[in-house]
């Protein structure tokens, strides 16, 4: 346990994703000691969202993408709550405890770091009846659910009609979310029961899937998908949902008990609420991500509108890419307005995209190069290794059992349906049963 003398700098981090993670990380080992550094989160764990769809679909166990703050960062004191507002003229944010008690803490350097939540569309029916993908609740949710779904149908109590709904599982979003989500999931269902093969359906309103990259690895991975079964329905959207199904906006309606919305994320309401300049709900910084007017405050990551110098008159997009690299950038301008170091603005080019397509499938462009198959595959497994702060070894051991033993499917039941509601601004905090 660190202690610091009363009269060092307070330097108080809100959100511990990958920018907030990063931006401790940086400013602890940059500042020695010097410097009072406390992490506000509402979960003791760091969680890789990449490999959230491999927990979903039953590869990795869920401890494994799920790396201690406490363990990881030994020089920050770690402060569970969620903030709920952030009084600027007096340096303090008020937050709310795990246990419902509210708390406040003060600061001379404030990171806001508090990412994003689901996007949502004004769709009829998507907030009562879709569930989201943004936490680790949501992941067990829906790998309990699609279990469920797939043991219901085939025990053959239920018409065939209501049977074939069960098997069907919708998900909207073809991003890079939506696009493992039914990759993964399609080989989930394979693996439950291969007999009566499930339908898994995506769809976008984009002309493609992964619209995000070049036509070369949108292409293939639209490929992987349409040869391994998903019915993938481009220029399509939801028009409207359900308890039985949903209605597409070309006329088709589609009976379903499982509609997964994989449409985006928005900026965290937070940020709205502290009367500061945004764009498009993200707040507005300068290239050393430090908030206009407020030279002790600095923001990073999805909550944060940063200057892409790459493409001058842009921002950068709200990847975990960009939030990893801005949370290093950050602590060390923290560091430098502290006194440690030299302040820099955030520049960087990207490296290229990886999408997990199940098995040693995958879509990839390192450095620009496009790659498809065993060596995608490769390459996506080996950059996911390099860029989680923790448990490699542990992924790396459920990768090669999976490859070797039969994916177990069975239900947990540690997540109900209604501690994960789409409009969720905290999905990492579900109830669980019995929880407080």
């Amino acid at each position: 346990m660190t202690t610091y003398a009363p009269d060092r700098p307070r330097v108080l981090i809100v959100g511990a994703g990958f920018a907030g993670y990063q931006a401790a990380r940086t400013l602890h080992r940059r500042m020695r000691g010097r410097a009072r550094i406390t992490l506000l989160n509402p979960t003791d764990h760091f969680l890789y969202l990449p490999l959230l769809p491999q927990v979903a679909a039953g590869i990795l166990e869920p401890r494994r993408i799920t790396v201690s703050l406490t363990g990881t960062l030994p020089g920050v004191r770690l402060v569970l709550g969620e903030a709920g507002r952030v009084d600027l003229d007096a340096a303090t944010v008020h937050y709310t405890g795990p246990e419902g008690a509210a708390g406040e803490l003060g600061y001379d350097r404030l990171v806001l770091a508090v990412g994003s939540v689901n996007k949502l569309l004004p769709v009829p029916g998507v907030t009562e009846h879709a569930h989201g993908f943004r936490g680790m609740a949501e992941a067990l949710y829906l790998r309990d659910h699609i279990t469920r779904q797939m043991e219901l149908a085939a025990q053959g109590t239920d018409s065939a009609g209501v049977r074939a709904a069960r098997r069907t599982f919708v998900v909207v979003g073809a991003g890079y979310t939506g696009t493992e989500v039914a990759a993964h999931g399609r080989m989930f269902t394979d693996a439950l029961d291969r007999r009566e093969p499930a339908r898994w359906v995506l769809l976008d309103r984009a002309p493609r899937v992964l619209p995000e990259l070049d036509h070369r690895l949108s292409t293939t991975a639209g490929r992987v998908l349409r040869l391994r079964g998903v019915d993938v329905r481009t220029r399509t959207t939801v028009k409207e949902a359900t308890g039985e199904g949903v209605l597409l906006d070309d006329g088709e309606s589609v009976p379903t008990r499982t509609l997964i919305w994989c449409v985006g994320v928005r900026p965290d309401p937070l940020v709205s609420q502290l009367g500061l300049s945004v764009e498009r709900g993200r707040l507005l910084v300068e290239p050393r991500l430090n908030v206009p007017g407020r030279p002790e405050v600095f923001a990073c990551g999805d909550a944060a509108a940063v200057p892409d110098l790459t493409r001058p008159g842009e921002f950068t997009p709200m990847t975990a890419q960009h939030a990893s690299r801005q949370g290093r950038t950050a602590g060390r301008n923290v560091a430098a307005s502290l006194g440690v170091g030299t302040q820099l603005p955030y520049k960087h080019h990207d490296l290229g995209f990886a999408v997990d397509l199940g098995g040693v499938r995958a879509a990839a462009n390192p450095l620009g190069v496009p790659l498809s198959g065993i060596a995608a595959g490769a390459v996506t497994r080996g950059y996911h290794l390099a860029a989680m702060p923790g448990n490699r070894v542990r992924v790396a051991a459920d990768w090669l059992l999976e490859a070797a033993l039969p994916r177990q499917g069975v239900q947990l039941g540690l997540v109900r349906s209604w501690s994960v509601p789409l409009d969720s601004a905290a999905p990492e905090q579900a109830r669980l049963p019995g929880a407080p």
